[in-house]
């Protein structure tokens, strides 16, 4: 009964804070999903023409449909950034599973990229999921001043957490990116995922720095203000970089879900960490989140088998036998470069 009490509470007793967070956050993914096909239009376009941005080219600047896409986006992270400021991030971040559908929808509509049966139930397995995390997520945590997130930052939790990413970033862009970033999707994604759950914690406090700042208490005069700012731009760069050689090299239905699930997963952990998201729920709340999770990562794993499905479709039983990489050349959008040049070659 005290359960249902609490879900009651949620539907009725929402703040408006809150409200207004899912609001931005609802829009927000609305911006970002369109802006991945426009993006992947410009690259495509430029591409053609130049240097692709999966092999290292940046002819894609020139291209004035990727500079929509990009304002699109931006747009869509103005929003989401305004969304972290009102509420937590386990509310907030679930709720980029609709940029999955927009994408999803848009790429089958415009980009030609065919969206199975079993890729809707996908997205909307995506969906339910993230509507259990954000029935059963966390009230807001009040917080005073930037300092106060500063000390949040800082605490050796935190820090451990922000040297594994760094770690496994490093050893990524190093190592990975080299030998695998054209053939296996989890690198580029993986970069994307580690890198922007820290911009989101710093996304987050510069959020409360000027939400602050407009309600009267100046919190623009702390340096700790100006050190999230330059940590979150850092961060954001980077995503960029990769995100577009991702998109440019692998198929968009894939990419996005791929992304959201990485990117979901690792910007909650780091909010539990450093916001303490958990320390006032129970048991219950944090097994029924959980399984919202679940439900996400099964709606990805359909999506991303659709991918296989009409990878395959495209060609005869017997030649994809004797040769799966062939079988994949008549779909050049969603197979690595590499699979494309070995296919010219022979």
């Amino acid at each position: 009964m005290q359960n249902s009490g609490e879900n009651v509470g949620f539907y009725h007793g929402m703040s408006s804070d809150n409200i207004k967070g899912l609001v931005l956050a609802l829009s927000s993914s609305f911006f970002i999903g369109a802006s991945f096909i426009v993006k992947k239009k410009g690259l495509k376009k430029a591409g053609s023409s130049g240097c692709r941005a999966g092999s290292g080219g940046y002819s894609y600047l020139c291209e004035p449909l990727w500079w929509i896409g990009m304002i699109t986006m931006f747009v869509g992270e103005i929003a989401n950034f305004a969304a972290y400021a009102f509420a937590p991030a386990i509310l907030v971040t679930p709720l980029g599973a609709v940029s999955i559908i927009v994408s999803a929808t848009l790429a089958h509509v415009i980009l030609g990229e065919r969206l199975h049966i079993f890729g809707i139930l996908g997205c909307i397995l995506c969906v339910v999921g993230s509507i259990t995390i954000v029935l059963h997520a966390p009230q807001e945590r009040q917080i005073e001043s930037v300092a106060e997130v500063w000390g949040l930052a800082t605490e050796p939790g935190f820090l451990l957490y922000a040297t594994l990413v760094l770690i496994l970033t490093s050893i990524l862009l190093v190592h990975f990116v080299p030998q695998y970033g054209q053939s296996h999707v989890m690198v580029y994604i993986g970069i994307c995922s580690l890198v922007g759950s820290l911009s989101v914690m710093g996304v987050k406090a510069l959020g409360i720095a000027l939400k602050l700042t407009f309600s009267g208490v100046n919190q623009l005069a702390y340096p700790q203000t100006w050190a999230f700012a330059i940590f979150v731009v850092s961060c954001i760069l980077t995503q960029i970089n990769y995100l577009n050689k991702a998109l440019d090299t692998f198929n968009t239905a894939v990419v996005s879900p791929i992304y959201y699930v990485m990117f979901t997963s690792l910007t909650i952990v780091a909010s539990v960490i450093m916001f303490k998201d958990w320390a006032g729920q129970n048991g219950s709340q944090i097994v029924t989140e959980m399984c919202g999770f679940v439900t996400i990562l099964a709606g990805t794993f359909l999506l991303h088998k659709t991918k296989d499905m009409n990878d395959g479709s495209s060609t005869s039983p017997s030649s994809r036998s004797s040769n799966h990489l062939n079988s994949e050349v008549f779909d050049p959008e969603s197979v690595p470069l590499k699979s494309q040049e070995l296919a010219m070659t022979s």
